[in-house]
């Protein structure tokens, strides 16, 4: 694959991530989605091993992940499935988000390192990391070559987001507000606009925003304050929940969702009997 951002802006509207827990869909399905998101050029899957109860999630994503867990996916499950479908992508990336009691600890860190970097993956975000470790998360990372997603809050302090900015290198994530997945931020995301702008100087990798993004208007939000990148994780789980319950392949619902998040062109509002 050609060297490149992790995300690539086009004529001013964000990239994409979508985040879906590995094993929900089935991961015998879950190739048939990727592929049909790579083909929808979505940036990046944020793609996590599914684990219990976990404190930052809403329901939405914690019924995913209990669902997943239900199959039997575990972490050697989802490198083997990343390793095998990794080389058939063109452009979606695909950033492994793990938990660090559930999936990481059970193994000494520079080998759990190891095979994340073998996997292919394209980005790895550990969470729950003791802030102790994250020396050692940082410096072997690097001596593999496997890029990192960092977060922050926009609460966070100044010194928090400056370490996030310094060690992301696949992306930062900035969550947009402090509490639980799947719900709509309130008031709109300019809020974020200063802190989005702080971050943007001192990272050398492109800013994510996450929590509460939902819908088209979401994105295009976040594209007038700048950000290079929108996480959207709930509203992605729904519709593969959805899918799940009415029998629809979930590979065609979620390449529908991601056509609903494309700005509407002049020829689509033409067709829709005119601008409004």
């Amino acid at each position: 694959m050609a060297e490149r951002g992790f995300f690539g802006r086009r004529s001013g509207r964000p990239g994409l991530a979508l985040f879906l827990n590995a094993g929900d869909p089935p991961l015998e399905h879950l190739a048939d989605v990727v592929r049909a998101l790579d083909e929808q050029r979505v940036d990046c899957l944020e793609l996590a091993v599914p684990f219990p109860d976990s404190v930052t999630d809403g329901p939405v994503i914690r019924e995913s992940a209990d669902r997943a867990l239900a199959t039997g996916v575990d972490l050697d499950a989802v490198l083997g499935f990343i390793r095998g479908v990794r080389h058939e992508l063109r452009h979606l990336r695909i950033a492994l988000l793990v938990d660090w009691s559930h999936s990481v600890r059970p193994q000494p860190l520079p080998d759990f390192l190891a095979r994340v970097a073998d996997s292919a993956a394209d980005g790895l975000l550990v969470h729950g990391l003791p802030p102790r470790l994250r020396p050692s998360l940082v410096d072997g990372a690097a001596a593999r070559g496997l890029p990192l997603v960092t977060t922050c809050y926009a609460t966070s302090s100044p010194e928090v987001r400056a370490e996030a900015a310094r060690h992301g290198t696949a992306y930062v994530y900035l969550v947009a507000r402090y509490g639980r997945t799947g719900v709509r931020a309130s008031g709109g995301f300019d809020h974020l606009a200063p802190v989005l702008g702080e971050l943007k100087t001192q990272a050398a990798a492109p800013v994510a925003v996450g929590f509460g993004v939902r819908d088209r208007a979401d994105l295009l939000a976040l594209g007038e304050i700048g950000a290079d990148a929108a996480v959207i994780g709930s509203a992605t789980v729904e519709r593969v929940e959805q899918a799940l319950v009415e029998n629809l392949d979930p590979a065609e619902e979620l390449a529908r969702f991601a056509r609903s998040l494309r700005p509407v062109t002049t020829g689509q509002l033409t067709q829709q009997g005119g601008t409004r």
